[in-house]
C-alpha cells in the first residue's frame, strides 16, 4: 500500500511544469485542437445539413455540434497523453529527470493525467464558445455540459496513458487510433443516431466511452436527465479503472527497463 501513496503537492508540481512549458506554445496548440473539430462541424453541419432537415427532432447542425464537442473531448487529451507524454517519457527523458527529485513515478503519471485532461478542458471550452456563437444550447448546457466534458477528458487522458505505458515507439499509437479512436468517432452517435446501425453493433457501440459522453451531452442539451446517473456512473468507472492501470502499467514499464 505504501507504494501507492501519493503526494498531491508533487502531482500538482508535475502538472505545473507541463503548463509552464505549454504556455509558450499555447496559441498554436489551442488552434490546432479547435480548428479540426470546427472544420468538421462546418463541413458536416452545413454541407450534409443542407441535405438533411432534422435528425432526432433537431436541425442537423445542432445535432452534430453536440457530437463534435464530444469528439474534441476525446481527441485533445488523447493526443496529449500519447504523443506529448511519450516524448517526455521516452525521448526527452523528462520523467527520469523528475524522478531524481523526491517525486515518484506514480505522481508523475497522475500529474500527466491531470495535465492531459486540462488541455482537453481548454479545447472543449473553446468549442463551447463556438457552439454559443452558433446559438447551440443555453447557459445550462454550456456550463454543465463543459463540466461533464472535463470528466470525459479525465477518462480519455487515463486511457491514453495506459497505451503510452505499453508503446515501444510513436508508431504504436496508430494501432490505438485505428482500432479504438476512429471506431468510436463513427459509432458513438456523434454524426448519426446509433439506431441506424445493426442491432448487435448498436448494442456494443452503446457502451463505448465516447458513446456514453455523447448520450450524456445530448441529454443535457435537451434538458433530459433521466439516464444521466447511469451514464455518469459508467464514465466514472472507466476513469477510475483507466487511471489505476495507467499508473500500474507505467510502473511495469520502468521496472522492466531498470531490471
Amino acid at each position: 500500500m505504501k507504494a501507492w501513496t501519493v503526494s498531491p503537492y508533487a502531482v500538482v508540481q508535475v502538472w505545473r511544469r507541463n503548463a509552464l512549458v505549454w504556455r509558450k506554445l499555447a496559441v498554436p496548440s489551442l488552434l490546432a485542437n479547435v480548428i479540426d473539430p470546427v472544420f468538421a462541424l462546418m463541413a458536416f453541419g452545413l454541407g450534409i445539413g443542407s441535405l438533411v432537415d432534422t435528425v432526432g427532432g433537431q436541425p442537423y447542425l445542432t445535432y452534430i455540434a453536440v457530437g463534435a464537442v464530444c469528439i474534441s473531448a476525446m481527441n485533445a487529451p488523447t493526443f496529449e497523453s500519447l504523443y506529448s507524454a511519450f516524448s517526455r517519457m521516452q525521448v526527452q527523458r523528462t520523467w527520469q529527470s523528475i524522478m531524481y527529485t523526491p517525486v515518484r513515478l506514480s505522481e508523475i503519471v497522475l500529474g500527466e493525467w491531470l495535465w492531459a485532461a486540462t488541455k482537453g478542458g481548454i479545447s472543449t471550452l473553446a468549442m463551447m464558445v463556438v457552439l454559443a456563437l452558433l446559438g447551440v444550447g443555453d447557459w445550462a448546457f454550456w456550463l454543465f455540459g463543459w463540466l461533464l466534458l472535463c470528466l470525459a477528458c479525465l477518462m480519455f487522458a487515463a486511457m491514453g496513458l495506459c497505451v503510452n505505458a505499453r508503446a515501444p515507439s510513436y508508431d504504436f499509437f496508430m494501432f490505438y487510433f485505428t482500432l479504438v479512436i476512429t471506431p468510436q468517432t463513427f459509432l458513438s452517435g456523434a454524426f448519426f443516431p446509433r439506431e441506424q446501425l445493426p442491432g448487435w453493433l448498436a448494442a456494443i457501440a452503446g457502451h463505448l466511452p465516447l458513446s456514453l459522453v455523447v448520450d450524456l451531452m445530448r441529454g443535457v442539451h435537451q434538458g433530459v436527465w433521466t439516464d444521466a446517473p447511469a451514464l455518469l456512473l459508467q464514465i466514472v468507472v472507466y476513469t477510475v479503472l483507466a487511471s489505476y492501470w495507467a499508473v500500474a502499467l507505467s510502473k511495469q514499464r520502468f521496472a522492466r527497463q531498470n531490471g
